[in-house]
């Protein structure tokens, strides 16, 4: 007999995510930073934590025109 997979909780759209301990416990990811995350669980039984899955976009590479800085590329 198997064991039930469970799929993947962490959205990987934010950093930070809310761990709630209960019966029924579960991850919310939908924080910006640890703060928020913090300030929203005081009172809760729960905990923040950096996102593992967080799909951090990376910044665009500079455009370089072959002209230099005299105008855009055609």
């Amino acid at each position: 007999m198997g064991v039930p997979a469970y799929a993947q909780t962490y959205d990987p759209n934010f950093p930070v995510c809310m761990q709630i301990y209960g019966p029924v416990g579960y991850l919310d990811c939908r924080y910006g930073s640890l703060a928020q995350c913090k300030f929203l669980a005081v009172g809760r039984s729960a905990s923040c934590i950096v996102n593992p899955y967080f799909a951090q976009k990376k910044p665009a590479a500079p455009h370089r025109s072959r002209r230099g800085d005299q105008g855009a590329d055609f």
